[in-house]
């Protein structure tokens, strides 16, 4: 008995096809065409087809989809430090997944006291989502009491953006910027609970009804830190250049790794159905060493955060008088024709006449 083989040659194929392609009167070219046909056929492998199957087998659903479909229990939160964290941390895309449109205002403040002076600032930042989830249109606004701020918006895939007292300006070339200042503007109790070192405790849980839907208030109070969650994997410590760290950046990298929460008080509704925060009225102190032996410093932040027109598709509208997009916006240079100074009129220190600008003064 003779043994079949394994091979992917003409052994395997089937007599009659071979019978065709021998035949006196078959083309040269078609004998071609039918070698190469049931070679390919014949040397298909299982994993070459599993392959071509996970390649054009429909793409999986964004990750923030597949979060926002898990259900998070709003009950017995003081009893699970892990469930605070992802409902406390949970992102503006996933939000709007999980309770659609809504319009989200919260107010911040932040006072320096020390060396018997204090510095005190004030930021509002408002973010309003429209219908379409992950991808929808939004409109997020950060101001604070020093004339500073930004303003972003993605209308239909479309992102504009200005400063504070600015034109918009379209950005063809967004790279995620607009998702992350989503992300930022959205993010205030996230980041009040990171200035906090992620010590926001939960407790004493109350049913409540905020606009209408099933809530729970928890009060809020300072972990202790023994009891922080530890990152699973933690950030590397910040690479320094030679010549060390410049005195600003130092100052502020002082104030994170040596900040100290001294108190937290405050209360949070966290909606039934969504686990989605809809209220957050938030003070906290900190302590931080002084910088290179001198004075130590206190700051006490407020936070005052709410969500209304939940569901109400806020009808969000391309800006007017839109400037189109850049490769490098006008500087100083256009602000000098703008004021009628021509360019060749910049005087030297010896009394004379510079033709031209500089490229840094450009």
């Amino acid at each position: 008995m003779k043994r079949k083989s394994k091979s992917c040659g003409r052994r395997g194929w089937p007599r009659n096809v071979l019978a065709l392609v021998k035949a006196p009167g078959a083309h040269r070219s078609l004998r071609a065409t039918f070698i190469a046909l049931f070679a390919l056929a014949a040397c298909t492998k299982p994993v070459d087809k599993a392959a071509k199957e996970r390649i054009f087998s429909p793409e999986d659903s964004p990750k923030v989809i597949a979060s926002a479909l898990e259900k998070l229990p709003t009950e017995h939160l003081e009893d699970s430090p892990k469930q605070v964290r992802r409902i406390l941390e949970m992102g503006a895309a996933e939000t709007t997944e999980r309770i659609g449109p809504f319009q989200l205002k919260s107010f911040f403040k932040f006072e320096w006291s020390g060396n018997s002076r204090s510095i005190k600032l004030t930021e509002t930042r408002t973010m309003i989502s429209g219908p379409g989830g992950v991808n929808g249109d939004f409109h997020g606004t950060v101001e604070n009491s020093e004339n500073q701020g930004l303003d972003v918006m993605r209308i239909a895939g479309s992102v504009y953006a200005r400063s504070r007292y600015g034109h918009y300006r379209q950005r063809l070339r967004d790279r995620g910027i607009a998702e992350r200042e989503r992300e930022e503007i959205f993010g205030a109790l996230r980041a009040f609970d990171a200035l906090l070192k992620g010590r926001l405790k939960l407790s004493s849980p109350t049913p409540v009804s905020v606009h209408g839907r099933p809530a729970r208030k928890y009060q809020v109070g300072l972990a202790a830190a023994e009891e922080r969650e530890v990152e699973s994997n933690p950030l590397p410590r910040l690479p320094l250049p030679k010549g060390g760290m410049d005195a600003s950046s130092a100052r502020r990298n002082l104030f994170w790794e040596k900040r100290n929460p001294n108190s937290v008080r405050g209360e949070v509704v966290i909606d039934d159905q969504t686990a989605v925060v809809l209220q957050a009225r938030l003070d906290g102190k900190l302590a931080v060493p002084g910088f290179q032996g001198g004075p130590k410093a206190d700051l006490t932040i407020s936070l005052d955060s709410a969500m209304t027109e939940i569901g109400a598709n806020p009808g969000l509208k391309v800006p007017k008088d839109v400037l189109p997009d850049a490769d490098k916006p006008a500087g100083i240079a256009a602000a000098l024709d703008r004021f009628g100074i021509p360019h060749g009129d910049v005087r030297r220190a010896d009394g004379g006449t510079e033709d031209e600008l500089s490229d840094t003064e450009r």
